[in-house]
């Protein structure tokens, strides 16, 4: 899986093989194919492996907005990063790939939707002091997450402190 990631990295979606992946790794090109169906196989695996860690939302440190300026900082950091750059190649390729989209959909972005939504809830329920309703968090997921997501994926703009700070109060001035 690193050496897919590397690969990735070095040379772009479409250069990147199951044969380039194997001679990195130092392995025959069956060995893969007997772990991994195709390349996005593999590079999802790796994605899903990188951002158990690089997209975990932290314990409570500080106030509700410290915490949400916090985790903004580590998801821009995150797309900077090969796991963010595998995670951008699969985007991408999502768009023109039907089976990738749903591969990417259903063992990646779901289980992370999970993740995001709980982590923004423990969060709100500090701020607010009762747990919020579901719906609202996840409708406030969206607003926390698309900013970062539209300057980085749309714009491919670097996410700058005044970007995080305003997402963060908005976020929390939704929720009241």
């Amino acid at each position: 899986m690193n050496a897919a990631d590397d690969l990735l990295v070095e040379q772009g979606f479409t250069a990147t093989t199951i044969e380039g992946i194997a001679a990195r790794a130092g392995v025959a090109k069956q060995t893969i194919y007997r772990w991994w169906k195709s390349k996005v196989d593999i590079l999802l695996d790796a994605l899903v492996d990188d951002a158990r860690e690089g997209l975990a939302w932290a314990d409570p440190a500080g106030t509700p907005a410290d915490d949400l300026t916090s985790h903004l900082r580590r998801v821009a950091a995150f797309f900077q990063e090969p796991a963010g750059q595998v995670l951008q190649a699969l985007l991408g390729h999502a768009r023109l790939d039907k089976d990738t989209a749903v591969a990417l959909r259903d063992r990646f972005l779901r289980d992370q939707r999970e993740r995001d939504v709980a982590g923004l809830s423990a969060i709100l329920e500090r701020h607010l002091g009762e747990a919020p309703q579901h719906e609202t968090v996840d409708r406030l997921v969206d607003l926390l997450l698309g900013p970062v997501s539209y300057r980085i994926l749309v714009l491919g703009a670097p996410v700058d402190e005044d970007l995080v700070q305003a997402t963060a109060r908005a976020v929390l001035q939704s929720a009241d």
